[in-house]
């Protein structure tokens, strides 16, 4: 589990492709104080295991389904990448819960500078829209965001100066393909309140209406 906010920004060192798979070479400083092999990493909000590191580098695969559900086809050697280490049991929810495992990608059609902030418009499918809501939490490319607008196949944020400085988005352009992950929360419930009738969970839509949800 992660918070959605970035630890520090990485490089693509190095990768080696398979037939359906990828193998990151990360160069990191600070996550890699406590990291250990076997641990997850949120890899521009892709949650990747670590396979080997050390003091300067670490080692991730990313599999054929993660490729198909994520840009990470699209990254190079020298690609700057969000960071962050899983959050631990005492630490603090500074951004939303986030899973690391994305949904789907987005388009970036605008970016537009709003005195210190910057706008952020991105397209995206269907799909992933219906969970989207004004004001609610959603994870580009591993950062914690709120959202600002939405709109039939888009929505937009509004990152504040200390985002921009700490996490990949200063360097996106119009058309950059971005990884989106949900609000986990709001899929949960959906699902509660979809359950097929003859289940005997007692979760109902007045139930969560009653109980102020």
């Amino acid at each position: 589990m992660f918070t959605g906010i970035v630890e520090e920004v990485g490089t693509i060192l190095s990768m080696q492709k398979g037939t359906s798979s990828i193998k990151l070479n990360i160069s990191a400083n600070k996550i890699l104080e406590d990291l250990k092999i076997g641990d997850s990493v949120s890899v521009n909000g892709i949650c990747l295991t670590v396979t080997t590191l050390n003091d300067k580098v670490f080692t991730a695969d990313a599999m054929h389904e993660t490729l198909n559900k994520t840009s990470l086809s699209t990254i190079k050697k020298g690609s700057k990448i969000n960071l962050e280490r899983a959050m631990p049991i005492s630490g603090r929810i500074g951004g939303h819960i986030v899973l690391g495992h994305v949904d789907g990608t987005g388009i970036i059609t605008k970016i537009e500078k709003d005195n210190i902030a910057i706008w952020y418009t991105i397209k995206t499918e269907p799909s992933i829209m219906k969970y989207i809501v004004d004001k609610g939490s959603v994870a580009i490319d591993g950062i914690s965001l709120t959202i600002a607008k939405v709109s039939i196949d888009n929505f937009s944020i509004s990152a504040i100066p200390h985002t921009l400085e700490n996490t990949t988005l200063l360097s996106k352009s119009v058309n950059d393909i971005v990884n989106i992950e949900n609000d986990c929360i709001g899929k949960y419930i959906e699902k509660l309140l979809f359950i097929d009738k003859e289940n005997s969970s007692k979760i109902t839509r007045e139930f969560l209406l009653k109980n102020g949800y």
